[in-house]
């Protein structure tokens, strides 16, 4: 997910502060690593130079200046490529699961135990999710079962690296 370009489509809904910017994306996206008001202040001023926004108005008053932002015909036809532009699918050897379990096999360490405590750590993810989604709604209930479909696409995996014979451990 490119976080600056998330950041400028939520400006295509309403002119907004960088600091409300930030509490929008965190209410949506940030579930558990919250985006930094660095970044968010660092791409409003990308935006604004690149003339994808421009800032509307300041308020002054107790506090630091606050710049409120819009976003420009050229930020929404941004927003609109990327929204409809397809994904590039991931390479699985990224996942922090899959080198674990590679350094486990690789080192002599038991990858079963790995795989075990991998396991229990998704299951309980999901009944918490599972709860989650009684009551979701709208993207919060997208959220909820995007994350459960690549939980069991995890589970899967795991099942089936938990099936290779003991004769391969250390092989690479």
């Amino acid at each position: 997910m490119s976080t600056s370009t998330v950041l400028l489509a939520l400006l295509e809904q309403e002119p907004a502060h960088g600091y409300t910017l930030k509490q929008k994306y965190d209410g949506r996206f940030a579930q558990k690593r919250p985006l930094a008001f660095g970044q968010v202040y660092a791409s409003l001023a990308r935006f604004e130079r690149q003339g994808l926004a421009e800032m509307v108005d300041v308020e002054t008053g107790e506090g630091p200046e606050r710049k409120r932002y819009r976003i420009t015909p050229e930020g929404a036809q941004l927003v609109t490529d990327w929204v409809y532009t397809a994904q590039e699918p991931g390479v699985f050897s990224t996942s922090t699961l899959f080198a674990r379990v590679t350094v486990a096999l690789l080192s002599g360490r038991d990858p079963q135990q790995v795989l075990d405590t991998q396991r229990e750590s998704h299951l309980e993810r999901m009944r918490e999710l599972q709860a989650q989604r009684r009551t979701a709604r709208g993207s919060d209930l997208l959220a909820v079962t995007y994350e459960l479909a690549h939980l069991d696409a995890d589970l899967k995996w795991i099942e089936q690296a938990g099936r290779r014979p003991a004769a391969e451990k250390g092989k690479s």
